[in-house]
């Protein structure tokens, strides 16, 4: 399907893995690899982030251009901040604003 979308001229895809949504365990490492090497427009990773560390995991195992998360901000669980901060230390660009 994200490829039928790019031939009609998606310029990106963001991926929800409905299985994962709300359970905080990370994001489907196998989902983001299949539709991110089918397509070659950018693959944004969203549904099942709840600590930094799943953040870190996506971009450094999977060929995603971005991530994103809602619920853990939301609830206050996780500052932006600290999955920025962790993102740094482990190797993986983040912008720190000071």
């Amino acid at each position: 399907v994200a490829a039928a979308c790019e031939k009609l001229g998606a310029g990106e895809v963001m991926l929800n893995c409905i299985d994962m949504d709300g359970q905080c365990k990370g994001y489907d490492h196998l989902l983001m690899v299949a539709v991110a090497s089918a397509v070659g427009i950018p693959v944004i990773a969203s549904s099942g982030a709840g600590k930094p560390e799943h953040f870190t995991d996506v971009f450094k195992n999977t060929p995603v251009h971005a991530a994103l998360a809602a619920g853990m901000f939301h609830r206050k669980e996780v500052g932006i901040d600290e999955v920025k901060t962790h993102m740094a230390a482990n190797g993986v660009p983040a912008r720190i604003c000071e």
